[in-house]
């Protein structure tokens, strides 16, 4: 008899990116492969040992916010045990900024986005930092099961800027274009979807996903969906 598996997602933060939309429309993807998913609304049940110990994949959606350090000593004792750890955009990459081992952990901390305009041309709404971009996919995304048969393709919406290191497997890579109103002198390319070995853990970032309606998009909902299965236990 095949044991179901156990997915925990943790969602919340800046409801810009629209934590809760955002996961539900994976949930149904888990709940088709197997998982029995459990749903919280913040970082508490990383601190639960007995808990993160039958979970087989996280997959985390909160934007900024602050975690204790019990919660993210269990994230990362769960990640090294083998729980799989999965999310996109700011749900993942710009959580938890102060928690210098949360970083680690990831691999990426967002810092900028590329915006549309120059200053004078800005109207403080989000679609000021929407821009059209492409997501390039590098020579080893090819046979790799998150991101085979996917070409490069183009976005219009959040280009994320990200610092990063060279411990990642990066599938796919995004360049900023120089602009006159910036301080940058030339192209910046960053990682746009990228995994990580952590112990017996697995880690799987993508940065596209600003809101739902990119995340329907089919390659990024594709590359995600890879990704939740990828990462899990």
């Amino acid at each position: 008899m095949t044991l179901e598996r156990r997915a925990l997602v943790v969602r919340g933060g800046w409801d810009g990116h629209e934590p809760v939309e955002a996961t539900d429309l994976f949930i149904p993807h888990l709940r088709e492969h197997g998982f029995a998913v459990q749903v919280a609304d913040s970082p508490a049940p990383y601190a639960d040992p007995e808990l993160m110990g039958g979970v087989d994949l996280v997959v985390q959606c909160v934007t900024m916010s602050t975690i204790a350090p019990e919660e993210i000593a269990g994230l990362t004792a769960a990640v090294e045990s083998g729980t799989g750890l999965a999310g996109w955009h700011g749900g993942i990459v710009d959580s938890y900024r102060a928690s210098a081992d949360y970083l680690q952990l990831v691999g990426g901390q967002f810092v900028a986005h590329a915006a549309r305009g120059g200053p004078d041309e800005r109207t403080d709404d989000q679609s000021d930092n929407y821009v059209a971009h492409r997501i390039t996919m590098t020579p080893a995304a090819a046979d790799h099961p998150i991101t085979e048969g996917i070409a490069d393709f183009d976005l219009d919406t959040e280009q994320y800027w990200v610092l990063t290191d060279d411990y990642s497997d990066v599938l796919a890579t995004t360049t900023t274009a120089v602009r006159p109103w910036a301080a940058w002198h030339r192209p910046v390319t960053a990682p746009a979807v990228w995994t990580r070995r952590w112990g017996r853990g697995r880690v799987f970032v993508a940065t596209p996903g600003h809101k739902v309606e990119v995340l329907r998009e089919p390659n990024v909902r594709t590359i995600v969906e890879r990704g939740l299965l990828w990462a899990a236990r």
